[in-house]
């Protein structure tokens, strides 16, 4: 490390136990100083990004068979780009936001939702990610859905098919042998207290059970009924088709649940069973990884300030001895 330590002629006199006195030497050249530079920013610009990665995951695509050259002509690939710049706007400022745009004749409607407990900043992001997945994803298609962890965002042209709110788009079930004797009890009562949580309105909720962790989320248009509802028919369906698998996902086209089962306790602020959109996973996993990032980059921090100060001692000894 281009680090040194000067031992003295003479052994040190015993520190008293009331006081102690260290004294060092330390020699360094620039290179080893310029590295330390350079490390430490960037350790630090490793970490800290770790703590919002997983909210970019697809979770699944939903591409129309159809093409806006097939019937929505020219004018709708200018409608669908004006309603991808509105929504990204305002992502900053709303977690939920509908456009409109009829450029050259098209008309074209889009949406995005982001999970219930992303930051601004987070929503943001996560539906900058999104939106450029329609055209990487799913072309020209008349009507794109891209379902990442931690947001929605949909397009589609007028007059394009509707389907029933509570139609199941997506599920998936977790392998493994379950969550043992009397898991499936523990999981209806998290479910239960999702759907009383979502009670109040605000359409989206996250409670633990017993070592069961589970969320849901609703289309932030839906009333308190029409979600709790939509809910209802998730954790159905949920139950129908995951049966006794320790996590699962159900994605509905107006709302969504997810839960994930934790043996030995759901991690401390909660847990990331991995659903999103008009939801997602929960921002447990990434509040762990956020106090790591935080310890570890202090930790870093203070070891470069001490380097700086020993560094200066050095060159002031050096001055001293001229």
């Amino acid at each position: 490390m281009g680090v040194s330590e000067a031992h003295p002629s003479s052994p040190p006199p015993r520190p008293s136990s009331s006081s102690f006195s260290f004294s060092f030497s330390f020699s360094f050249s620039a290179p080893p100083l310029i590295f330390l530079l350079v490390l430490v920013p960037t350790v630090l610009s490793l970490l800290w990004p770790v703590s919002g990665a997983d909210i970019y995951a697809l979770v699944y695509k939903g591409c129309a068979n159809q093409t806006l050259g097939g019937g929505g002509g020219g004018g709708s690939q200018q409608s669908v780009a004006a309603v991808a710049s509105a929504l990204i706007a305002q992502s900053a400022s709303a977690k939920f936001y509908k456009a409109t745009s009829s450029s050259g004749g098209g008309g074209v409607f889009g949406v995005f939702q982001c999970r219930g407990d992303l930051s601004p900043g987070e929503c943001s992001s996560c539906v900058g990610r999104a939106i450029p997945m329609w055209s990487s994803l799913c072309g020209s298609a008349v009507a794109a859905r891209i379902q990442l962890t931690g947001c929605l965002a949909l397009y589609e042209v007028s007059g394009f098919p509707q389907v029933s709110g509570t139609q199941m788009l997506f599920k998936t079930c977790g392998s493994g042998g379950g969550g043992g004797s009397g898991f499936e009890v523990r999981r209806d009562t998290a479910f239960a207290q999702l759907q009383s949580g979502l009670s109040g309105g605000n359409g989206f909720y996250a409670t633990s059970y017993e070592g069961v962790y589970a969320m849901a989320q609703c289309e932030g248009e839906l009333s308190a009924g029409d979600c709790g509802e939509c809910v209802a028919q998730a954790v159905q369906k949920s139950e129908v088709e995951c049966g006794g698998a320790p996590s699962g996902q159900v994605y509905l086209d107006k709302c969504y649940i997810s839960y994930s089962y934790y043996p030995n306790g759901v991690p401390r602020g909660g847990a990331s069973p991995g659903g999103g959109g008009g939801g997602g996973g929960g921002g447990g996993g990434q509040q762990t990884t956020k106090t790591v990032a935080i310890v570890v980059g202090g930790a870093a921090g203070l070891g470069f300030l001490v380097i700086c100060l020993l560094f200066a001692r050095s060159l002031l000894k050096k001055k001293d001895g001229e």
